[in-house]
């Protein structure tokens, strides 16, 4: 089973479980409602991106692969959010590159493969990294593997070209999911 494929599991045992619980304490509909305009309250992954002030050169290249409707979307995905300094420590002009129209489908890769789904907060990140002797390899939504392991109280994640990069942020949860700020950006094999 795919690491992939566990957090669905996870996530519906979850979701089974928290039903039953509400059935049990007799939790009215009315209650279940509110917390759902609550939800809806929060910003998505996009908006939530967009009011930070540090993902500017995120927000243009979801723009520039055509992907704000599906990060928008109701998911949940975990997006692995670098900033605008992890992505200024590219090559030169490889940001300008990656946002020209020939190119959409190269930064459409490299964008989901920074997207995993479901909801994946940092205490699921560690507990698995612990289960999993200090590492964990992660399926993204561009199929490609990231590997997670954590130093001391950092989790760091390694790309496939070999780059380790920070979660600098975690857990900024969002009405689609939870957004994990990074120092870098993550490139595919």
């Amino acid at each position: 089973m795919t690491f992939s494929s566990k957090l669905k599991a996870a996530a519906l045992a979850s979701a089974a479980t928290l039903g039953t619980f509400a059935l049990a304490a007799g939790a009215p509909a009315l209650a279940h409602d509110h917390g759902k305009k609550a939800e809806k309250s929060q910003p998505n992954i996009v908006e939530a991106a967009m009011g930070t002030g540090v993902h500017e050169t995120l927000v243009a290249a979801v723009k520039a692969a055509g992907l704000v409707d599906t990060l928008a979307s109701p998911g949940p995905f975990t997006v692995f959010a670098p900033t605008d300094d992890a992505f200024g420590k590219l090559p030169a002009g490889t940001v300008d590159t990656l946002l020209q129209p020939d190119n959409r489908d190269a930064l459409r890769n490299i964008l989901t493969y920074h997207v995993v789904p479901g909801s994946v907060t940092a205490a699921d990140l560690i507990g698995l990294i612990e289960r999993h002797g200090g590492a964990v390899t992660i399926e993204t939504v561009a199929g490609e593997e990231l590997t997670a392991s954590r130093f001391g109280d950092t989790i760091a994640v390694t790309d496939a070209a070999g780059s380790t990069t920070v979660v600098a942020t975690a857990d900024v949860k969002v009405s689609n999911g939870i957004i994990h700020v990074t120092d870098g950006v993550f490139l595919p094999g």
